[in-house]
């Protein structure tokens, strides 16, 4: 099995200034309780670079394989996060990759 790293960089709306934080919130509460989910990081950019391409917060998932991946897309535990990014962000990328 190979394990699929899930990345989401969030440029939010600039609206909400405590989005970023429930954002973070959300992640911790319930994406872990999604069967497959091996880890989740989420978070602003601590990068020295300034790299970020206007991006301000990322969330990364590693999930067991790409059947886990698929499974957590629909899933009602992934939901208030998605919905949450959704309504405040202005742009989202979302890339995975095999690890």
């Amino acid at each position: 099995m190979t394990e699929i790293v899930h990345v989401v960089l969030v440029d939010w709306d600039g609206e909400d200034g405590t989005a970023p934080e429930r954002a973070s919130a959300l992640v911790a509460e319930h994406l872990p309780t999604i069967d497959g989910v091996v880890s989740v990081t989420s978070g602003p950019s601590v990068s020295p670079e300034g790299l970020e391409g206007g991006f301000d917060w990322a969330l990364v998932v590693r999930f067991r394989d790409a059947a886990a991946r698929d499974a957590y897309l629909p899933h009602p535990a992934h939901q208030p996060v998605a919905d949450h990014i959704g309504a405040r962000s202005a742009r989202v990328v979302v890339f995975d990759v095999a690890a």
